[in-house]
C-alpha cells in the first residue's frame, strides 16, 4: 500500500502508542459503572437499536449521546487536522492535547457516576481515531480492532492459498491489535488501583504525546531550515 510506505517511523510509533492508550480507555469503560465500550461504536449502535426496539427512552438517549459524542470528536479532528497527507508541522499536537483535556475533564464526572464523563471520553476517542485515520489514509484505526482482525484473517487466508501478501499491512494489523491488547491489560490492572480515575493515565499520556510531537516537529522543521540556509 503506497500510503503505508510513505509513513515515517514516528507515525508508526505514534499509532502504536495511541492504540495502547485507546486500550486503556476502553478497558476502563468496560470495568466502570456502566460497563460500556468507549472507543468503538459497534456495540453502542446495537444497544441503541435494542433500546429503540424495546421503547426504552432513557437508554436510547444515552446511546445516542454516546454515539453523537464520538461523531463530534471525529468532526473536530476534521476541523483541526484538515489535510489528509501526513506532514510534520500539521496540527496533530493540537488534536492530541484536546483529547487529553477531554479525558481529564471526564475523570471527575466518571468518579461521580455521571454518564457525562463517558460522553467526553467518547468524544476524545472519536477525535483520536479521526486524526489517525486522516494522516494514514484510512489505513490505521487506533480505537478499535475489528477491521484489523478482518484484514489479518484475509491476509492469512490469501497466504495459505499461496498468494502474495503485503507484509507491511500485516505489520500494521499486528501492531494495532498487539498494542490495543496491551493497553487493555494495563487498563484492567490500573482500574484495580484507581477505579474511574484510571483515565488520568491515558489523559496524561495523550497530552505528553501531543507536546512531544509539537517539540519534535518544531525541532525538525528548524533543523531543515538551518541546513537549507547554510
Amino acid at each position: 500500500m503506497p500510503v503505508l510506505r510513505q509513513l515515517p517511523r514516528w507515525a508508526w510509533i505514534g499509532g502504536g502508542v495511541l492504540a495502547f492508550i485507546a486500550g486503556i480507555v476502553n478497558a476502563a469503560g468496560y470495568m466502570g459503572f456502566r460497563h460500556q465500550s468507549i472507543t468503538n461504536l459497534t456495540g453502542s449502535t446495537s444497544l441503541l437499536g435494542v433500546s429503540l426496539g424495546t421503547a426504552d427512552a432513557g437508554e436510547a438517549t444515552h446511546w445516542m449521546l454516546s454515539i453523537g459524542a464520538f461523531l463530534i470528536g471525529a468532526i473536530l479532528s476534521g476541523l483541526i487536522v484538515q489535510q489528509r497527507t501526513l506532514k510534520l508541522g500539521r496540527r496533530y499536537g493540537v488534536a492530541l492535547v484536546l483529547e487529553s483535556l477531554l479525558l481529564f475533564a471526564a475523570v471527575p464526572l466518571l468518579d461521580a457516576g455521571n454518564a457525562g464523563g463517558l460522553y467526553l471520553a467518547s468524544m476524545g476517542a472519536g477525535l483520536q481515531n479521526g486524526m489517525v485515520s486522516t494522516y494514514s489514509g484510512m489505513v490505521f484505526r487506533t480505537t478499535h480492532v475489528s477491521g484489523m482482525f478482518t484484514d489479518l484473517g484475509i491476509y492469512i487466508g490469501q497466504r495459505l492459498r499461496g498468494l502474495e501478501v503485503d507484509t507491511l499491512r500485516v505489520r500494521v494489523c499486528v501492531l494495532v491489535i498487539g498494542t490495543f491488547l496491551l493497553g487493555s491489560v494495563a487498563g484492567a490492572l490500573l482500574f484495580r488501583l484507581l477505579q474511574e480515575r484510571t483515565l488520568l493515565i491515558p489523559a496524561a499520556l495523550t497530552g505528553l504525546s501531543g507536546i512531544a510531537y509539537g517539540l519534535y516537529s518544531q525541532y525538525t522543521i528548524n533543523s531543515k531550515a538551518n541546513a537549507a540556509a547554510d
